[in-house]
C-alpha cells in the first residue's frame, strides 16, 4: 500500500470521528460484526453442548468472521483497482476509515475528566460506564479514573494501532479482518464460565493479531510520554494491554481487582505508587495519546513517502 491510504484515513479520523448523524442512520459497520458474532453463539454455545463441541464451533466462528470481514475488504478493494486504477487509493482510505477510533475514543474519555473536575461522580461514572465493561456504580473518584486511563491506554492499541497496522501489513482485508476479531474478543473472549470454551478461539486470535501493536503502543506511550520504561518492562507481563507503559508514565497504580457483571475478576496491579488517580492524569494521559497519535501520522507518512521513493 504504497499510496498514503492509512494517513488518509488517519486524517478523516481525526477529522470528524464517526459522525452521530451517520451512526443514527446507518449505524457503524462493527455493529455487522456484533450481529453474526450474537447470532452464531445463542445458536452454537448452549449448555447442552460439550466443551469440546463448543471450542469448535468457536473456532468456526473466527473463521466465519474472518471470511465474511477479509473476504468483504479484499472484494472492494479489487474492484476499486480493477475500477479506478492508481486513484483507488482515497476511496479505500475512506472504506478503512471507519476502522480507527482516534477522535471517538479522546472524545468519550474527556467527559469523564471535566465531570471529575466539576466533582460530579454520578456523571462521571455514566460518562466512563459508556468506555469500559466493568461495573461502574460502586467506583470513587480513584476508581473512575483508574477505568478511564486504562480504557485509553487499551483502546490506544485496539482502536488505533492495532487497525492501523493492519491496514498497512493487508489494506482493507487486513483492517476489517482484525476489527471482526476484536469485536468477537470483546463480546465472547471471555473466562467466565459461559464464554471459556467457545470464546477461547477469539481471545487467542485477538491476542495473536495484537502481539505487534500492543508491544508498539507500549512503546509509544512510553516515548511520548517522556518514561515509565522500567515498568513497562517489569509489568508487560501482568496485563494484555500497554497498561504497564501508561502507569508508569504517569506514575500510578492500575488494574488490580476489577468487578464484571457483579462477578469479581482478580486481576494483578501494575504500576506503583500510593496517590489515587484523579482527573488531571486522565488530562496527562490523553495529552500522552493526542503525540502518541501523531507519532502514527508520522510513522503512516514515513512508510507512503520511503516505499515512493524506492520505487
Amino acid at each position: 500500500m504504497i499510496e498514503p491510504v492509512a494517513l488518509l484515513a488517519l486524517a478523516l479520523d481525526a477529522a470528524v470521528g464517526w459522525p452521530q448523524p451517520l451512526y443514527r442512520r446507518i449505524g457503524h459497520p462493527v455493529g455487522i460484526f456484533a450481529r453474526i458474532i450474537a447470532a452464531l453463539e445463542r445458536r452454537w454455545n448452549v449448555p447442552s453442548r460439550s466443551d469440546g463441541q463448543r471450542r469448535m464451533a468457536g473456532v468456526v466462528t473466527v473463521l466465519i468472521l474472518l471470511g465474511v470481514a477479509g473476504g468483504a475488504g479484499w472484494v472492494l478493494q479489487s474492484l476499486l483497482v480493477a475500477i479506478v486504477g492508481p486513484w483507488a487509493w482515497p476511496l479505500i482510505a475512506v472504506l478503512a476509515w471507519p476502522g480507527l477510533a482516534q477522535r471517538s475514543l479522546y472524545d468519550h474519555v474527556r467527559p469523564v475528566a471535566e465531570a471529575l473536575e466539576r466533582q460530579d461522580l454520578p456523571a462521571a461514572r455514566a460518562a466512563v460506564g459508556m468506555i469500559v465493561g466493568r461495573d461502574t456504580a460502586a467506583l470513587d473518584e480513584a476508581g473512575v479514573a483508574r477505568a478511564a486511563i486504562e480504557s485509553l491506554a487499551e483502546s490506544f492499541c485496539d482502536g488505533v494501532v492495532a487497525p492501523l497496522f493492519w491496514l498497512l501489513v493487508l489494506g482493507l482485508p487486513g483492517i476489517w479482518a482484525y476489527k471482526a476479531i476484536n469485536t468477537a474478543d470483546s463480546m465472547i473472549g471471555h473466562r467466565e464460565e459461559r464464554w471459556r470454551a467457545y470464546g477461547g478461539a477469539a481471545a487467542r486470535t485477538d491476542d495473536a493479531m495484537n502481539l505487534v501493536p500492543a508491544r508498539l503502543s507500549g512503546l509509544l506511550i512510553c516515548l511520548c510520554g517522556g518514561g515509565g520504561w522500567r515498568i513497562l518492562w517489569r509489568d508487560a507481563s501482568k496485563h494484555a494491554s500497554p497498561n504497564a507503559a501508561m502507569a508508569g508514565v504517569l506514575g500510578l497504580r492500575l488494574a488490580g481487582p476489577i468487578a464484571y457483571d457483579g462477578i469479581l475478576s482478580d486481576k494483578l496491579w501494575i504500576g506503583e505508587g500510593d496517590r489515587p488517580a484523579g482527573p488531571q492524569d486522565i488530562r496527562r494521559g490523553l495529552g500522552i495519546y493526542a503525540r502518541a497519535c501523531l507519532c502514527l501520522w508520522l510513522m503512516a507518512a514515513g512508510i507512503a513517502g520511503g516505499m515512493a521513493w524506492a520505487l
